[in-house]
């Protein structure tokens, strides 16, 4: 991608969030569901991990768009508060699922976007 960026907060964090679906897909993770909400907040990506890799994952995954350096990087963009929220999101999902899965993990997906350069992606797997 080497056009301008979109205009919005929310178009930023909508490329964001295709770039990171479409390298998690380039992962062979097959995405279950994507933006789950309920009143206590927003799963961004839910994906499973192919089934070749061993056992089944189920992997959360935050997707985070940043346009500069501000705030610390990818790295620092959730907190402990924020993976507390995570966690508890990911339970509520998980109680309201009829199967089971032997692995979960959360991961966050970094995606930086300048203007007139290539996207940047950051990849933290099991984040704690």
């Amino acid at each position: 991608m080497t056009s301008p960026l979109p205009g919005t907060r929310t178009e930023i964090g909508a490329l964001g969030e295709e770039l990171a679906v479409a390298h998690l897909q380039s992962l062979g993770m097959a995405i279950i569901e994507r933006n789950w909400r309920c009143r206590y907040g927003e799963l961004d990506v839910i994906a499973e991990e192919p089934r070749d890799s061993g056992s089944r994952t189920l992997v959360f995954v935050e997707v985070k768009t940043r346009t500069g350096d501000g705030y610390g990087g990818i790295p620092y963009a959730v907190t402990r508060a924020k993976l507390q929220r995570l966690r508890r999101l990911a339970g509520l999902w998980l109680a309201d699922q009829p199967g089971s899965w032997p692995r979960i993990r959360i991961d966050v997906v970094g995606v930086r976007l300048r203007s007139r350069r290539a996207p940047e992606l950051t990849h933290l797997k099991g984040v704690r």
